[in-house]
């Protein structure tokens, strides 16, 4: 049986350094780490040897398809791979890349599909600008889709991001904090729509998922088996599903339990 896995990339499958998770261990027991991301010419995200070990193998043996909410030009700073995956979704569902070229009729169509939640990104980008305080470090747009802020989580007022997750939901959109950022986005923009039409594309049977935040909720559901991280937003708020598997260990060694359980849930099938 095909198989398709969608999984997300921060968190879920590579680290950085402030994501890592190793404290109390001892230096001499630490993995051995492959630097995946480069930013500004210095290391940024991070994979175990055993991990990435194992995304090569699962690559070989299914349709391995990077699910994320960063937009293409972020994404394309990744290398998971020897040979880059065939498909990549961006922007949490608004691009697919086919061998990293982006799909234009499905872009066009998910842009048409946003701006029937009547408010727009100059809206909501407005409103982060009203609600912004000195905890707010910076506010960027993704793709024309979505904004985010990224903020100090430490300054941050008690029920703020419940205040404009409020704001949001009123208007068609919703909100979800990972690490420093705090995403704004159209309900209609998921991962579940993107990877069910690579699924058609690519003739798949059977679709496996990854995710660790409330943004890749319906990708868990949608997929016939899925598995999340023991941290994270999903972990936060005590997220499951009958379909989804929880990794015992926590930072990048669920990144290590999370390709081992894909490659063994494939080729299982």
């Amino acid at each position: 049986m095909s198989v398709l896995v969608c999984t997300d990339l921060d968190r879920t499958l590579i680290y950085s350094t402030s994501a890592l998770g190793l404290d109390g261990r001892p230096d001499a027991g630490m993995p051995r780490l492959l630097c995946v991301e480069l930013y500004h010419a210095a290391p940024l995200s991070y994979m175990t040897e055993t991990a990435a070990r194992a995304l090569e193998a699962l690559a070989k043996v299914t349709t391995l398809v990077p699910t994320t909410t960063r937009t293409p030009e972020q994404y394309a700073r990744v290398h998971l791979l020897e040979k880059p995956a065939p498909y990549a979704i961006c922007a949490n569902g608004g691009r697919i890349l086919v061998d990293g070229v982006e799909d234009l009729d499905w872009s066009a169509a998910v842009q048409a599909r946003a701006a029937e939640s009547g408010t727009s990104l100059d809206e909501v980008r407005e409103q982060l600008v009203r609600v912004s305080g000195p905890f707010v470090l910076k506010r960027r747009e993704a793709s024309g889709l979505f904004a985010y802020a990224v903020v100090d989580r430490k300054a941050m007022p008690a029920g703020w991001v419940e205040d404009l997750s409020g704001w949001c939901a009123e208007r068609g959109w919703r909100t979800s904090l990972q690490g420093r950022k705090v995403y704004c986005l159209p309900e209609s923009l998921t991962k579940a729509a993107a990877a069910a039409e690579v699924a058609r594309r690519a003739g798949t049977q059977r679709m496996l998922a990854a995710g660790d935040s409330l943004l890749d909720t319906e990708l868990l559901e949608a997929a016939h088996a899925s598995i999340r991280p023991a941290h994270g937003e999903l972990h936060d708020t005590g997220w499951t599903s009958p379909s989804t598997a929880v990794t015992t260990a926590s930072g990048i060694a669920a990144g290590e339990e999370i390709t081992a359980w894909l490659l063994d849930q494939s080729v299982g099938t």
